[in-house]
């Protein structure tokens, strides 16, 4: 089996993609129930991105549009598997009751807790520094690996034996473990110096600036505890692919599903960054290559496509009408301009004139604007503007970026 990347609806691949009992470790970070909407700058600070996590209808159809998900992740795992599912407190009691239905209370395992030691700090209630990861296994005979950990505070319980080891007693039992030996983990695991809420330390090498991204330490205990060399991990919302990334370094096969483009366009920048190239050590299924799948991008998603086509990144500089579609920005062409898209037909004179007076703002002396068909308006204006000698604008059609696109494949 080779490792690969999906890009759509989870659900639709996993009834499609995913055979029965295929599947060593499942571990998901599925979208929290906290109705918030993240607008993030990534890692070169010059790009940001959108993404959501909201859900309108309430905890009920959160759960309703989790529960076919899982019942399909569960179909997909061996009678020695293991799921693992991050959550926090917005919906972790309703997650509980639902995973017992579908994997049976007998084969809950842990609820685990991810403890994080930066978060803020409310004036009438306790400070909120943990998410939960709830463990189940499909049967009572599953994949456990104990990974012995060195003792909490062990210099303070440092003893010599005669022959040079050391040890330490624990508790009122007086019991001897030996420092090389270690202790075995509990269920509360703490992370020290990463930043709250399921982020990063922003000094990070790791962190990507993904929204919800994990530690790659949290991924490479999970990953060892329940699965062994050559295991196939999957990941059904993937993200930024701390999985992904993870389970390649542990010499195991995976497979990543997410929705989103912008986030399987990262996880192959991420990959790659580690040595593991597209269509050598994984393939990549569902990234949009036509105009009709451009067309039902959301308008970020859309935008994100077309700046990864042409090399470009976004500025924080808004124009026109304040939208995703006008960010002016530098490509990466061999020369500074400014970009604008329009995930719209027949983009008129009105727009060219906008973009001439964002340029000569920014002093910028190259534009693009990107759409899917221009009006004749939009390049009489286009023309005039060159004819004047001062700047010089052109339009590009996603018919264009398609072709071009395939002419490098082929």
């Amino acid at each position: 089996m080779k490792n690969v990347l999906y890009c759509g609806d989870n659900l639709e691949v996993l009834r499609k993609e995913i055979s029965e009992e295929s599947v060593d470790l499942i571990y998901i970070d599925p979208p929290f129930f906290s109705h918030k909407h993240y607008e993030v700058i990534w890692k070169d600070e010059a790009e940001i991105r959108s993404f959501e996590d909201r859900w309108e209808g309430g905890i009920e159809n959160y759960i309703a549009w989790m529960r076919p998900r899982v019942v399909e992740m569960h179909k997909t795992l061996k009678p020695t598997g293991s799921f693992y599912l991050h959550c926090d407190w917005h919906a972790n009691a309703h997650l509980r009751i639902m995973l017992d239905e579908i994997f049976g209370e007998k084969n809950f395992r842990n609820e685990i807790i991810w403890h994080y030691d930066i978060g803020t700090a409310p004036k009438k209630d306790l400070k909120r520094r943990h998410d939960t990861i709830l463990r189940y296994s499909k049967t009572k005979d599953y994949i456990y690996n104990e990974q012995r950990i060195p003792p909490l505070n062990p210099v303070r319980y440092n003893i010599k034996e005669p022959d040079g080891r050391r040890y330490f007693t624990r508790g009122d039992s007086g019991k001897k473990c030996y420092l090389n030996e270690g202790v075995s983990p509990d269920d509360v695991w703490t992370f020290i110096r990463e930043k709250s809420l399921r982020t990063l330390n922003s000094m990070a090498k790791e962190r990507l600036g993904y929204p919800t991204q994990k530690p790659e330490t949290l991924l490479d205990k999970i990953i060892n505890i329940s699965s062994n060399e050559g295991d196939v991990i999957l990941d059904a919302f993937c993200g930024c692919g701390t999985t992904m990334a993870v389970a390649y370094k542990l010499r195991r096969k995976w497979i990543g599903i997410d929705i989103s483009p912008t986030a399987i366009k990262l996880v192959e920048k991420r990959l790659k960054d580690i040595g593991a190239y597209r269509n050598e050590h994984y393939k990549t299924i569902g990234l949009p290559t036509s105009e009709k799948e451009l067309r039902e991008l959301k308008p970020f998603e859309f935008q994100n496509w077309v700046l990864d086509e042409i090399g470009g990144r976004v500025s924080r500089k808004k124009v026109g009408d304040m939208g995703l579609n006008g960010h002016l920005i530098k490509t990466l062409w061999h020369e500074k301009a400014g970009i604008q898209v329009k995930q719209s037909d027949r983009v008129g004179r009105n727009v060219v004139d906008n973009f001439e007076t964002a340029l000569r703002r920014d002093k910028y002396q190259k534009g693009y604007i990107v759409a899917f068909s221009f009006t004749k308006g939009a390049y009489e204006e286009v023309a005039r503007v060159k004819n004047k000698g001062e700047l010089e604008i052109t339009l590009i059609t996603i018919k264009e970026l398609l072709d071009k696109r395939k002419t490098l494949l082929t």
